[in-house]
């Protein structure tokens, strides 16, 4: 598939989930194609089958989707917050262990 100016950003993400992406369109009901929901699962970094195995429509899969959290996204949010707590309880020992962020507030 040529993904032309995406190319790069495609494929580093194929890198960092460790498998190829999968088609962006699949035909619709008319022949015409339409957004798959297997991409956007995959765009979002979720295991294969997380929304798509449901047994949902396609636009129930995207609404899921669309509505849905980026597990990366809300991770590094969840670490910023956490950073500003540990500042605001003037904690200092607030570390990242892997991806688990503590905070002592004792």
């Amino acid at each position: 598939m040529d993904w032309g100016d995406y190319t790069t950003a495609i494929r580093r993400w194929e890198q960092v989930l460790g498998r190829p992406a999968p088609s962006p369109t699949q035909p619709g009901r008319h022949g015409r194609p339409v957004l798959a929901p297997a991409f956007v699962e995959w765009l979002q970094g979720l295991e294969p089958g997380w929304v798509t195995d449901l047994g949902l429509p396609r636009t129930a899969q995207l609404r899921a989707l669309g509505n849905g959290v980026v597990p990366q996204q809300a991770a590094h949010a969840v670490a910023l917050l956490l950073n500003d707590l540990a500042a605001l309880l003037g904690d200092t020992t607030a570390e990242c262990d892997g991806d688990r962020w503590e905070a002592n507030a004792a």
